[in-house]
This record gives C-alpha cells, sequence and structure tokens, in this order.
C-alpha cells in the first residue's frame, strides 16, 4: 500500500527507529522509550503531497536511562536511517519524560519497602498479614521549587488498600501518608505522615454480584445495517457521507484527525489540518498536605493513547463498527500492537430538518422532514482511577463536534466518618470525594477553506433605546478580530453568546461574506487554583477559554513538550507573549473546556457518565443547506 506523509508508525519504523539510535550508541541495557511518536511534516508540505510522490518519514524519540536519570530527545529520518537531531534534557529547564509503564510497579516495591512506610502502615493498625493487600499508586510529582527535588525523577505515592483482590482500594484510602519516590536512587526520598485516621471499611465494589439483582424489564435493542455501513476506510483515509479526513494514533495524544474536509459539489473543501485532544489536566482542591500536591496532566505525564483500551463489541459500541488498531512502543522501544483500539460506526441522531407547510396551496397540509446520522470516531482509555471516552462526531450538515465523556471511579480521601470537609463530598463513611476539574485542551490548526484564516470574537449586543430603536426590541451582532499574539487569550461569555468565528478572508459565499466555521464552547469555570500557584503556572493553557496562535510545527502541546516536573511558563502563554500577528495566516486554535466536578453521592463506587465538549459548526462556508439531498425513501426519513 503507498504510504502517505501522515500515515501512522508502522511496527516496522518503530523496530527502525530504535535500530537507527543504538547502532549511534545512544541506546544500552538501562535506556527506555517513555515516548515514541511520528515527526510530522509540516502542515504546507502535506497539503503538497500527492499519490506517487516519494515520502520522507520521520521519528521523534524521547529516552530515559533508568541508571542515571539522564534522558533526551532524538529525531530519526527513517527513509535516510540516520540520527538526524539529538539534545539531551536538563530535567529543572525542560522538565521529565512521561512516566513508564514499569515505574509504576517500581514505586509500588519502592513504598512498600520502605521502613518508614512500613512503620507508619503499623501505627495504623496494618500489620505484615495484612499490609499485602495495600497498593501504592504512582501519581505524578508536579513541580514546586523544592531544592531537593531538583533534578531528581520522581513521583508520589498515596496508599490504598483493598478487601481483597477484586476490591477497589479506592474505598480505603490510607490517609495523611504521602511517599516522595525518587525513581533513578529507587528510594523513598521523603515520607511525609500527618498522623492515622480510620481508614474507610465499606467496601465499594461494583460487579453484579454484589449490586443486586439485574433489572428484568429491559427488551432488546437492536441496531442493524444489513447493507453495511455508509463509510469507506482505505487504509487510514476515510470517506463517509461528504467528508474525507485521515485517521492517525499515537502515543501521547491518542486519536489524531488530519485533513478533514468536506465536499461541495465536485471541490474538497478543507477544514482542520489537523484536530487532536492535546492535553488534559485533572487539579484537585484540597488543601491538607497530603494532598495539596494532586494535579495530574494526563496526556503529558501519563500518556492517553499509550493507556487506551481494547474496544469490544457491544460494551464500548454498537452496531456496524469497524476498529483500527494501534501500533505504539513499549517501554524498552519495541512495537506493540493495540487490537481494536479505534471504533469507527453511525448512529441515528434524531431530527435533522423538518417543515410542516401550513400554507399549501392545494389545501394539504405538507409534510417534509429528514432523519439525521452522524459518524462517530472514538478511543476509551483508562489512567488510574478515571476513565475517559473521547469522540468526534462529524454531521450531514457539515458540523463537527468533539465530546469527552468522563467514568470510572473518583479519587478519594478519609476523614473520621461524618466529618464534613469544605472541600469534598462524604460518598461512604468516612470516604472523600475531592472536589475537583477536569480541563481538557483540544488543538485545533484550522484550516478553513484554505490555511489563511482569521479569527473574530462573535457576540450578541443589546442596543439601547433611541430614535432607531423606539421599542427597544433590537439587538445586533458584534465580531472583533483577533488581531495579534496580546489579544489571543479569550474568555467565554454565555450572557452574550460569545463564539469564535474562523473566516478565510480570501473566500466568499454568494451572498458576498467570508465563509466561516464557528467554534461553539458549553462555557464552564477555568482554572480555579489560585494565579502564581503551582497549578496555575503548570497548566496556564487552562487560565483561558481560547488561545489563537500562529501556526508552527514545533507548536505541538499547550503545555509544551515535556510537562512532567516541569516549572512551566512555556506552550500557549509563551506563544501568545511573542504577540504575533494573526490576521489572514496559518493559525492553531487551543481551546480549554470540562467539568468542575462536585462529586455526588451518586458518582460512587463507580460514576455515570459526564459528557463535556464543543462545535464547529459552518456559518456562511455553504451557500444553502447542504444535507437538503438527502433522499426522503429508505425507511430513516418521512415524506408525506
Amino acid at each position: 500500500m503507498e504510504r502517505h506523509p501522515l500515515d501512522p508508525l508502522t511496527a516496522d519504523e518503530i523496530s527502525a527507529a530504535r535500530t537507527v539510535l543504538a547502532e549511534a550508541g545512544k541506546v544500552g541495557d538501562t535506556t527506555r522509550f517513555p515516548l515514541v511518536v511520528l515527526d510530522e511534516p509540516d502542515r504546507h508540505t502535506v497539503a503538497a503531497h500527492r499519490p506517487g510522490d516519494p515520502v520522507v518519514r520521520r521519528v521523534r524519540v524521547t529516552l530515559l536511562d533508568r541508571a542515571t536519570g539522564v534522558s533526551a530527545e532524538a529525531v530519526v529520518d527513517l527513509t535516510a536511517r540516520a540520527l538526524v537531531a539529538w539534545r539531551e534534557l536538563a530535567a529543572e529547564e525542560d522538565g521529565q519524560p512521561p512516566i513508564l509503564f514499569e515505574e509504576y510497579e517500581l514505586c509500588d516495591a519502592i513504598v512498600k519497602a520502605d521502613p518508614g512506610w512500613r512503620k507508619a502502615m503499623a501505627d495504623r493498625g496494618i500489620d505484615d498479614a495484612t499490609i499485602g493487600r495495600a497498593v501504592a499508586t504512582p501519581l505524578a510529582a508536579g513541580h514546586f521549587g523544592r531544592p531537593e527535588e531538583s533534578g531528581r525523577r520522581l513521583l508520589r505515592s498515596l496508599t490504598f488498600l483493598r478487601c481483597d483482590e477484586t476490591d477497589n482500594p479506592f474505598a480505603h484510602p490510607v490517609a495523611g501518608l504521602v511517599a516522595d519516590v525518587d525513581l533513578t536512587e529507587r528510594r523513598v526520598l521523603r515520607l511525609l505522615d500527618t498522623g492515622p485516621v480510620p481508614v474507610p471499611a465499606e467496601c465499594g465494589r461494583y460487579d453484579p454480584a454484589r449490586t443486586g439483582p439485574a433489572r428484568t424489564d429491559l427488551r432488546p435493542l437492536e441496531i442493524t445495517q444489513p447493507e453495511g455501513p455508509s463509510f469507506t476506510l482505505d487504509g487510514h483515509h476515510l470517506r463517509w457521507q461528504n467528508w474525507e479526513l485521515r485517521l492517525d494514533f499515537n502515543a501521547r495524544e491518542g486519536l489524531v484527525l488530519h485533513q478533514v474536509g468536506i465536499r461541495d459539489g465536485e471541490r474538497l473543501r478543507p477544514v482542520l489540518h489537523r484536530a487532536a485532544l492535546a492535553e488534559m489536566a485533572v487539579p484537585y482542591a484540597e488543601p491538607d498536605p497530603g494532598r495539596n500536591w494532586v494535579c495530574y496532566l494526563d496526556a503529558g505525564e501519563y500518556l492517553l493513547g499509550r493507556n487506551a483500551n481494547a474496544l469490544r463489541l457491544g460494551c464500548d459500541c454498537l452496531g456496524e463498527i469497524r476498529y483500527l488498531d494501534a501500533v505504539l512502543s513499549d517501554d524498552l522501544g519495541r512495537p506493540e500492537t493495540l487490537p481494536n483500539a479505534v471504533c469507527l460506526h453511525e448512529e441515528d441522531t434524531g431530527l435533522l430538518w423538518k417543515h410542516t407547510n401550513i400554507f399549501d396551496a392545494t389545501g394539504e397540509t405538507s409534510v417534509v422532514s429528514r432523519r439525521a446520522r452522524r459518524l462517530v470516531i472514538s478511543y476509551i482509555t483508562t489512567l488510574g482511577n478515571y476513565d475517559y471516552g473521547f469522540y468526534w462526531y462529524l454531521y450531514q450538515d457539515g458540523t463537527i463536534a468533539f465530546e469527552a465523556k468522563s467514568t470510572g471511579i473518583v479519587q478519594t480521601s478519609a476523614t473520621e466518618p461524618g466529618q464534613s470537609t469544605p472541600h469534598a463530598t462524604e460518598v461512604a463513611p468516612g470516604l472523600q470525594a475531592p472536589y475537583h476539574q477536569h480541563l481538557f485542551c483540544a488543538r485545533l490548526d484550522v484550516a478553513v477553506d484554505g490555511f489563511g484564516n482569521t479569527v473574530e470574537e462573535v457576540e450578541a449586543v443589546r442596543l439601547p433605546p433611541g430614535e432607531d430603536n423606539p421599542n427597544g426590541n433590537a439587538f445586533t451582532v458584534r465580531a472583533t478580530p483577533v488581531t495579534s499574539g496580546a489579544d489571543g487569550g479569550r474568555l467565554a461569555e454565555p450572557a452574550s453568546g460569545r463564539t469564535w468565528r474562523v473566516v478565510n478572508p480570501a473566500r466568499f459565499n454568494r451572498m458576498g461574506r467570508p465563509v466561516a466555521y464557528t467554534l461553539v464552547p458549553q462555557p464552564n469555570p477555568l482554572l480555579l487554583a489560585a494565579p502564581g500557584s503551582s497549578v496555575a503556572r503548570r497548566v496556564a493553557y487552562a487560565t483561558r477559554h481560547l488561545w489563537v496562535t500562529r501556526y508552527a510545527p514545533e507548536r505541538r502541546y499547550p503545555d509544551g513538550d515535556h510537562p512532567n516536573q516541569h516549572p512551566g511558563g512555556v506552550g500557549v502563554t509563551a506563544w501568545a507573549a511573542a504577540d504575533e500577528p494573526l490576521e489572514n495566516t496559518d493559525l492553531t486554535l487551543w481551546h480549554t473546556f470540562g467539568p468542575t466536578h462536585l462529586p455526588r453521592l451518586e458518582d460512587w463506587p463507580v460514576m455515570p457518565v459526564d459528557g463535556t465538549g464543543f462545535t464547529l459548526r459552518p456559518t456562511g462556508f455553504f451557500d444553502r443547506n447542504p444535507a437538503l439531498d438527502l433522499p426522503p425513501e429508505g425507511g430513516a426519513h418521512c415524506h408525506g
């Protein structure tokens, strides 16, 4: 099969990258590979590619020497089989590579071997007979400017218990105990013990054997497509209705959409060059010293794609399903295949458009309607206690939407039973579920009918009563261009219905207006941590709902390339500070969204899905409703 510059890495390519590095003397027995991803070519290079053109493939590799803690980043040219770039990382300035899978077990073993931790557990009545049921969790350490932590590769570990091997450990947090683990020296650097608190005793199991009899009044619901799905997949090139795009999957971001375009007559019109969830921060609200450091950067620290699930038919996806496998690198730089990583299917979504014509000249009432369906492209990842489903939706009217569904188990802490706290919800006796946020950031490399785009902030404006508005009923729309990087950080405003319109000033619709797509947010609170705090420095992208920056191929992630233990001050805030002109040029939109989670009793022991997301809607991009051509026949549509 002919290769495309944006095709996902193959197993052979991952193996070849490791071989090139080994031949260059960069791989030893203690070398690990925290991240191996495609080094994507510049968007203009990709746009110029034609079938049959030669393809240059490069790989970006992050390496870590477990024996010394020294890390580096490399670029390997697979076409030339050469190492073309190498740089050692300075841990304090550059940050640490992502957490390795093998470091999870290493952290658990280091903590459990520490005499101080064992004494603290004994002080809580957890003796040698029960300590085997303890779970030492490997949690990202953050960055707090402590001199004794400078340059070290760290994890911080909380401790939980199980009643037995099948139990939910988050039902039994061991409060007041934190172990700071040096992964290179393989020792507990610091043990924080603020004193015993009763370990919650009530189990948190949610398996059918322990949740009571299942309901018996649900009858079968079958979704069938006897002639198969309406989409076609050629390698990683996807076509559905008028949509065309390319699919990718990498270890850090998971699912990536490339070259998203929609056919309008004879022309395939681009909308997005690249779209992915680039980061998600989960900061917690507890000020207690045992918990006030907790903030996870799940893409940059843990890797969304590397933690993805192998999906199961009928459970994770329903209907006429097509799956895509993902080829990733393990900790040793060897390829591994995750089966059924991405799910493709169609869904009926109700009414698309309808009109009942009560003014029909024949005297009969005329009804015309069409049902809607959407194409769903999704994957699910598990990060510790939480599970996340990520869904891209393509609609027949040209709309694009994204939804993040959070489920799984809430993080927990412990207090005396019945003790209240202003920072958490007691979900079982003595078991607290802390308040926290899920702050997602989508990277959208826009290409609305081409690469020369401008963002306009659009809001509804009430007009004052006067000679031109005698009844005071008038309102209008104000559109303000985002002209420079200094203006590039924007806030949502529900009261004015604020949206952001991406226009192409060189392309016009039949009314003579620039064609556009509009980003419609679902406004929620931004980062609630105090300005100047460690969290605010490291998750600065979440201080605005939208950042607009100039596109550059090296601007990949809103919090920088290596956010693990990074002090902050990099990424979108640094690019915005450069104050670059933003009109009629290549742009990237960084959109922050997500819930502030105040847990409920109904979220325990496993929480129902909580959804959040955004929409991209065509706004004068087409000259009329692009779904008028949907057929009325076939049972899925009505005409009467």
